[in-house]
């Protein structure tokens, strides 16, 4: 299936300050058949080296990191010929061997003749030790469960997405619209955005099979606990990923520690928390103390959300069954709402790239995201249905004197005076209605 991050991996190949490329994002989201894929198509042939799977390879790194005598030992030890301009070179799961993530650097610096490329399921853990890699010898990019939109055309809903992808006004699409985006939002929340377990519906049909799928990728996330994890952090990183379904089945989904173990206490559980965040399975919101640019200035440190990557998982992770597909719209407004928060924070992240924040006034009133740009902050409000009732961006109004105020459910486009209000399906576009 195409993903679209295959255009900003064009973009890279041709671009005349091309550095080595580093792909993160979180286990089984698709980089790897990604990247062979673009390899495949975009260059004469690909030198494809997994050091997960062959960890004999980081030995080729030991000696020095002259990248010359480098790629004539990985030519030999792959029996392939690494031509400058017509071969893709992938050093997968590259977080396994610290010296050939820092050869990147010698590589852009004495062979940038070469193309690149490195991907690493824990590349994020690994880039949060000190002194672990050449900063600014290299151009990231981050890979996610397939968006929504991405969701629409594998189920070879093109013509669907780019009606609703370039919408940029607030007025009402025709019900016929609303109504098909809507269903297909529903099998979205069931499926989630991981590439097998999508595929796995395109060919059966049944959120039965999906969900082992789903169930099969868990596993292999707690065996990666186990495997990766510090030993003495083992056991709260499982806990916490435990909990986070009743973390979130709360009308106010503040992260609370008792929720993960009665007693647990912050400074106990934060590299934890820190290791799910820095392998791309969770996201973290952020409360903010004040409404102001740049909110990461104003950001707590104990007063926080965490969501799960992918929407899907979550509902894996819930044990929900993917009959609640077939009723209504209970999917939507199920646990309180927390797929549908859920799934609005990992849209706007994989849209934006950006890190999440929310607002909340003593207890008052609490704005779900707020999102920064173009010189001003914009609350998002959060309906699960297709309530109109929004007194928490009233009072956000009245305390920020904020006169843009946004909210997004399951009703059609609408704009009044004081409230812009966008579908659950359009939530990618925020940032284009709110510019």
């Amino acid at each position: 299936m195409n993903r679209d991050i295959e255009v900003a991996l064009k973009r890279w190949k041709v671009s005349s300050r091309r550095k080595p490329l580093v792909v993160q994002g979180a286990r089984q989201v698709g980089k790897t058949y990604t990247i062979k894929s673009f390899g495949n198509t975009a260059y004469e042939d690909i030198a494809y080296f997994n050091f997960e799977e062959n960890p004999d390879l980081g030995s080729i790194f030991v000696q020095d990191l002259n990248p010359i005598r480098i790629l004539s030992m990985l030519s030999l030890a792959g029996g392939v010929t690494l031509d400058p301009e017509k071969t893709l070179i992938i050093f997968d799961e590259i977080q396994e061997s610290n010296r050939a993530l820092n050869s990147l650097k010698y590589f852009a610096e004495q062979a940038p003749q070469y193309h690149v490329v490195a991907a690493g399921s824990l590349l994020g853990v690994k880039l949060s030790e000190p002194g672990s890699f050449p900063v600014g010898q290299v151009t990231f990019l981050y890979m996610y469960p397939l968006s929504f939109y991405e969701f629409l055309s594998a189920l070879n809903q093109e013509e669907l997405r780019q009606f609703i992808e370039h919408k940029s006004d607030l007025a009402p699409i025709p019900e016929i619209f609303h109504t098909r985006l809507i269903e297909f939002l529903k099998v979205y929340y069931i499926t989630g955005g991981m590439p097998a377990c999508v595929q796995t519906y395109l060919d059966t049909n049944n959120g039965d099979a999906c969900r082992k799928v789903q169930q099969d990728i868990l596993t292999s996330y707690v065996l990666d606990f186990s495997k990766h994890v510090p030993s003495p952090d083992i056991p709260k990183v499982t806990s916490i990923w435990n909990s986070l379904p009743a973390q979130l089945a709360r009308e106010n989904k503040k992260f609370l520690y008792r929720l993960v173990r009665e007693g647990a206490r912050a400074r106990t559980y934060e590299n934890a928390l820190a290791w799910l965040e820095d392998s791309g399975l969770t996201l973290r919101a952020r409360q903010v103390s004040a409404v102001r640019i740049p909110l990461s200035s104003y950001a707590s440190y104990k007063a926080f959300k965490i969501y799960v990557h992918d929407v899907g998982l979550l509902g894996a992770l819930s044990m929900l069954h993917p009959g609640v597909l077939l009723q209504g719209n209970r999917l939507f407004t199920e646990f309180r709402g927390a797929f549908t928060e859920n799934y609005v924070a990992q849209e706007i992240t994989a849209r934006t790239g950006n890190k999440l924040y929310y607002w909340s006034s003593e207890g008052e009133a609490e704005v779900d995201f707020l999102i920064e740009g173009q010189g001003e902050i914009v609350p998002l409000e959060v309906k699960a249905g297709h309530s109109i009732k929004s007194k928490s961006l009233r009072v956000f109004a009245e305390k920020t004197g904020s006169s843009r105020l946004f909210r997004t459910g399951l009703r059609n486009f609408s704009s009044s005076q004081i409230i812009r209000h966008f579908p659950l399906y359009a939530v990618a576009n925020s940032p284009r209605f709110m510019n």
